[in-house]
């Protein structure tokens, strides 16, 4: 069991492990963060070298006064929150202690065995990817900022594989027009996206099956594409939700006009938990300019475009189709900057006076908590044992 405290000065310990999945590169928590931290009732934890792939130091860390350690299990040794960015791997939950608590991007409704195996382990499992979206909860927004970054990214990792020029010019060769970018989806990911291609000249369309974003599209000079839709795809949660089928053709056919005209398409349609919904077909591709660029940004849930390779770069029909996993990573200095920052907010939300309180009639706090005291709270997971227990 970590060792508790109990004068007056105790402070929360907080556990920072190098990440271990194959190309992450980004820290849960940054020094700056921890200088934020160890102001209020928090001592941080971090194995060196957890911040050398995003460009903090473990000096960096150490002129904060961080606590660095030699290895993972010395800090799931000590720590009370243990704070990563992945998930944890079946070797990092074997590390973790009774009572202890672990935040971190679980994807519950996509990992329920790691859920399960998280219960079992009787710890409290924090899932920063589930902070519902409401407005005191704004600045704990993990998705929205690692969004943020992707969008920003997209663009520019399809400029860079587009064999035009992105915005207008005025040469001795004559005027080049600017490229033509249509951008699927207008959540935070893609309102980054759209804001990123008029900074660089594109023309910009923008598509989204919530009405509401209309203005936002408009709002960042871009034009939105209007599809009459006789159900609007919003949760109250503010998520993009699955439509019929009938829908879904009807967008596709609306997309396939637009894209022909396009030279880059971005897309970033999502529907948590469920395969991402297919906008362009392989038709559209087919048809599509020789020489442009699909940057589809769902690929880790199957990719919006028919033809994508999730996690990899193909031409099909002469088209470069892009799926790459975690755009985030590939600006880890801010990426991770924002992350902590978020991560920080909560962990203050969750200990204000130097003791975690877990008040399960908190919005925010009933919100993240997936397990407990040796149960699975989050209702998905709930529902998905039923399932297996079912067909068993």
């Amino acid at each position: 069991m970590p060792p508790t405290e109990t004068d007056e000065t105790r402070k929360v310990k907080v556990g920072v492990p190098r990440e271990t999945r194959d190309g992450e590169t980004r820290v849960a928590l940054t020094p700056d963060v921890i200088r934020q931290l160890s102001r209020k009732p928090f001592e941080v934890i971090v194995e060196r070298g957890a911040g050398e792939l995003a460009g903090f130091t473990d000096a960096a860390f150490e002129e904060v006064g961080t606590t660095l350690v030699d290895s993972a299990k010395n800090v799931y040794d000590s720590a009370e929150i243990i704070v990563k960015i992945q998930r944890p791997t079946d070797d990092e939950i074997a590390q973790l202690h009774e009572g202890q608590t672990v935040c971190a991007l679980l994807q519950p409704l996509t990992n329920q065995e790691n859920v399960v195996k998280l219960s079992e382990r009787k710890v409290t499992a924090m899932s920063l990817d589930a902070i519902p979206r409401i407005t005191r909860a704004q600045s704990m927004d993990v998705l929205s900022s690692m969004s943020t970054c992707g969008g920003y990214m997209a663009v520019l990792l399809a400029a860079s594989h587009l064999p035009k020029f992105f915005p207008l010019l005025m040469t001795a060769a004559g005027t080049i027009p600017p490229a033509k970018v249509l951008i699927l989806g207008a959540g935070v990911a893609g309102l980054q996206a759209i804001a990123t291609a008029r900074r660089l000249g594109a023309q910009v369309e923008a598509f989204d099956t919530r009405s509401v974003v209309k203005e936002q599209v408009e709002s960042l000079g871009a034009t939105f594409i209007d599809i009459e839709m006789e159900e609007d795809a919003e949760t109250a949660g503010g998520y993009a939700k699955e439509l019929a089928e009938d829908h879904i053709k009807k967008e596709q056919e609306a997309i396939h006009n637009h894209a022909l005209k396009s030279d880059v398409v971005i897309t970033t349609a999502l529907v948590p938990g469920r395969r991402a919904p297919i906008l362009i077909t392989e038709q559209t591709v087919k048809e599509m300019q020789p020489g442009s660029v699909i940057l589809d940004m769902a690929g880790e849930m199957g990719g919006n475009c028919e033809v994508t390779t999730p996690g990899e770069t193909t031409v099909v029909h002469d088209v470069t189709i892009m799926s790459p996993f975690e755009l985030p990573t590939r600006m880890p200095f801010h990426a991770s900057q924002m992350f902590a920052r978020n991560t920080a907010t909560l962990l203050e939300h969750l200990a204000p006076e130097g003791e975690l309180v877990f008040d399960m009639e908190d919005e925010i706090t009933k919100g993240v908590v997936l397990t407990k005291d040796g149960e699975v709270l989050h209702e998905p997971t709930l529902a998905w044992m039923k399932e297996k227990e079912g067909t068993a």
